[in-house]
């Protein structure tokens, strides 16, 4: 997935001017398609900057829990293919 050149702290900010002036006018202002801020009015449109940086947290930390998990099932799968040789 290509990388915004925006941070998520940028957009909210953009979805919180295009709140107070319409949409065309802040895309211009930005360099960005309207499409781009009615794209990210979907996927961030009720949260604050807090909000959108507890999300990148709880993302990181998922995805962190995710590899954990996978490397103990690796482990799991190991110990029971060598368990089941020995007998």
């Amino acid at each position: 997935m290509r990388k915004s050149r925006f941070t998520d702290e940028q957009i909210v900010a953009m979805l919180r001017e295009a709140e107070r002036d319409s949409v065309a006018a802040v895309a211009k202002r930005q360099g960005v398609s309207e499409q781009a801020i009615y794209t990210w009015r979907k996927r961030f449109g009720a949260f604050g900057i807090d909000d959108v940086r507890r999300l990148r947290q709880l993302e990181a930390e998922n995805a962190k829990l995710k590899k954990l998990v996978a490397e103990r099932d690796l482990e799991i799968d190991v110990m029971k293919e060598i368990a089941a040789k020995k007998w």
